[in-house]
């Protein structure tokens, strides 16, 4: 028995020795979370827990004080799992990896050192050309974590925002029909006796999908419109029930929209703007007091009545019908979204530092490499280069020469 016992003993070092020679190749990151000044912006790229299994991996991460505040993260809960806090802004930015969730402002920028690396939003609507090229005179490595994509080549943030995205537009829905907002007063879903309430989803993407799906839960009678088959397809097997659903058929789609107590546009445009398919005239002719929840705002919108509002103000009514088109629904549930972001990030600060580099995890990594869109000052993405006419470079031949 013994004998066994020694092999046993054998056979459990090994794994721990082969781990100590990894952790001896490894890299220490120092990771800056500053405070975002974004409007309305209250995500944190990692919550305290994460913070805690990159400080036990050996790395540093240097939070500005009340960085997590917004989502309901203090810095105690922070500074308790190893963060350091910071009371300096220009200190936070003098780490080598900044990760935050709004793009950098020009301010931003000035106090970055040269060579960081900088994972954040690219937002295409509201890029400008000086944001980019000040990015390139630092030298800096660019990743925007819209373009992050996983094992499954799934743009994995922009999945995770849409699940929560269209959860919550339905629950919001719910709000601005009760009583409370000043609706019409009716539950979303419906009871023994009573007919439910209509909702009408334009897009069968994910934040299709998720309204859709949280709709039904509550009990509502969902529509689905999209002008892809494959996706309207998708989307009933992904539910599971039946649900009405149609290609985009102006006379069909008229008569659901005018009928409905919800409306919820959610088509996405690849890049560029969102299709504006329902017409002022559509809108006009909606029941009183229903309730369009415009989700592709950020893109211009599917409604031709849809005007960008915020959290503060988030609705408007024209033609007695309440608009809400607030860009950063997800801001709304600012906890969970740090949640979802914090399983995206941590692993990929983790594989930077067992890699020696960023450089090593882009050469590797597929969905990371996808995302970079600045290489060491070179600009990558042959989008951003066609619109500010900036030249561009292959982001592999990049690579290998600096390999």
């Amino acid at each position: 028995m013994s004998g066994f016992s020694d092999i046993a003993k054998q056979a459990m070092m090994q794994p721990q020795e082969s781990l100590l020679e990894v952790k001896s190749k490894k890299n220490k990151l120092y990771i800056g979370i500053p405070k975002e000044i974004s409007f309305q912006e209250n995500r944190v790229p990692l919550t305290p827990l994460s913070v805690a299994l990159l400080v036990n991996n050996g790395h540093d991460v240097l939070l500005e004080s009340n960085a997590g505040q917004a989502a309901n993260f203090s810095d105690k809960d922070y500074a308790d799992q190893g963060g350091l806090i910071i009371y300096d802004t220009k200190k936070v930015y003098e780490a080598d990896i900044i990760i935050k969730i709004a793009p950098p402002t020009m301010q931003e920028i000035e106090m970055m050192k040269p060579g960081q690396l900088l994972i954040s939003t690219l937002q295409m609507a509201t890029l400008k050309a000086e944001s980019i090229q000040a990015l390139m005179a630092k030298k800096i490595t660019a990743l925007s974590f819209e373009h992050l994509r996983d094992e499954g080549n799934i743009l994995t943030v922009v999945r995770a925002m849409s699940e929560i995205v269209g959860a919550t537009s339905i629950l919001i829905a719910a709000e601005y029909l009760s009583n409370v907002f000043e609706g019409k007063g009716l539950m979303l879903g419906g009871i023994t006796g009573v007919p439910p309430t209509e909702i009408v989803i334009l897009g069968a993407g994910t934040v299709g999908e998720y309204a859709a799906r949280t709709a039904i839960s509550l009990g509502a009678e969902v529509k689905v419109f999209d002008p892809s088959i494959y996706k309207l397809r998708r989307l009933q097997n992904n539910i599971g029930s039946r649900v009405f659903t149609s290609v985009v058929q102006p006379i069909v789609l008229e008569k659901a929209i005018t009928t409905c107590d919800v409306a919820i546009g959610a088509l996405r445009a690849e890049d560029g703007r969102s299709p504006c398919i329902i017409s002022e005239t559509t809108v006009s002719k909606m029941k009183r007091d229903s309730v369009i929840i415009d989700v592709s705002i950020d893109q211009g919108g599917c409604f031709e009545t849809s005007e960008v509002t915020n959290h503060t103000h988030p609705v408007f009514r024209k033609y007695d019908v309440i608009h809400y088109c607030v860009p950063n629904i997800a801001s709304r549930v600012a906890r969970t979204a740090t949640y979802a972001l914090t399983n995206i990030f941590a692993p990929i600060l983790l594989d930077i530092g067992d890699h020696g580099g960023i450089k090593n995890v882009i050469w590797e990594k597929s969905g990371v490499r996808n995302a970079v869109y600045i290489y060491q000052g070179q600009l990558t993405n042959k989008h951003i280069g066609d619109r500010f006419s900036i030249p561009c470079k292959d982001l592999d031949l990049l690579i290998v020469s600096h390999r």
